[in-house]
């Protein structure tokens, strides 16, 4: 997971695969909690799935901040491109 589009397909994918999403559903525009329907439950098992992916977890509150996808996207670039 290099580019933004890598972490937004590998989440993507992981959404569709954790949430039983349609693909279709899952835009960078898409708000978690409204659109995705997506709760703290579902936000722990993300954290993990990204976790497991990159290496690195996500702090729970930075977590608590992110309410798109894109949110998610760029938390997770920062976390894989600490400089950035």
């Amino acid at each position: 997971m290099q580019t933004r589009d890598d972490i937004f397909n590998t989440l993507r994918d992981a959404m569709v695969e954790l949430f039983e999403l349609d693909p279709e559903r899952v835009s960078l525009e898409s708000n978690l909690y409204q659109d995705l329907e997506i709760d703290s439950i579902d936000a722990v098992d993300l954290i993990d799935h990204i976790k497991r992916q990159t290496g690195k977890k996500i702090a729970a509150e930075e977590f608590k901040s992110v309410r798109t996808v894109s949110d998610v996207v760029e938390a997770v670039y920062r976390l894989v491109h600490p400089a950035a």
